[in-house]
């Protein structure tokens, strides 16, 4: 690419090493601002004099049975609004995200995604400067590489 920058599908592969997560389906959202993590439980609790956030994550849909417990600091909690329009009060992590052959810290609001049908919604924030979006191709980036010299810092 002439600008640098590499294109993805409107649906991607991830996986969230810091969470143990090694692939999870994306939404890429261009109209959304903050990036989104399905949580069916969060709570908070202080480490070490540290905010710290424990969640459930079911990685694929209609899956219960596979559950990953995760945690993580907390970085805020934050008013945001839905695509219908509805606010709510959510909890803010910053996790590392690996999609294709580039990894990148991004932060995620928690909320529950039961009815959804990606667990992940990836918005502009994740994209900028990396990132385009051709929404009429899928999965454009593959599966997450679990090799680890093939990962590469984004500048």
């Amino acid at each position: 690419m002439p600008d640098g920058l590499t294109t993805l599908g409107w649906r991607e592969w991830l996986a969230l090493p810091e969470l143990g997560i090694n692939g999870i389906k994306a939404k890429v959202d261009t109209g959304a601002k903050t990036s989104c993590l399905h949580a069916f439980f969060v709570e908070t609790y202080r480490h070490k004099g540290s905010n710290r956030v424990r969640f459930g994550v079911h990685s694929h849909q209609k899956d219960t049975e596979r559950a990953f417990i995760c945690d993580a600091a907390l970085v805020d909690r934050r008013m945001v609004s839905d695509s219908g329009g509805h606010r709510e009060r959510r909890y803010v992590i910053e996790t590392a995200v690996i999609l294709g052959n580039r990894r990148r810290r991004i932060e995620f609001t928690l909320t529950n995604r039961d009815s959804m049908r990606f667990r992940i919604l990836l918005g502009r924030s994740a994209l900028a400067g990396v990132y385009r979006v051709d929404p009429s191709v899928s999965y454009r980036e593959g599966k997450p590489r679990t090799d680890a010299p093939l990962w590469q810092e984004a500048e």
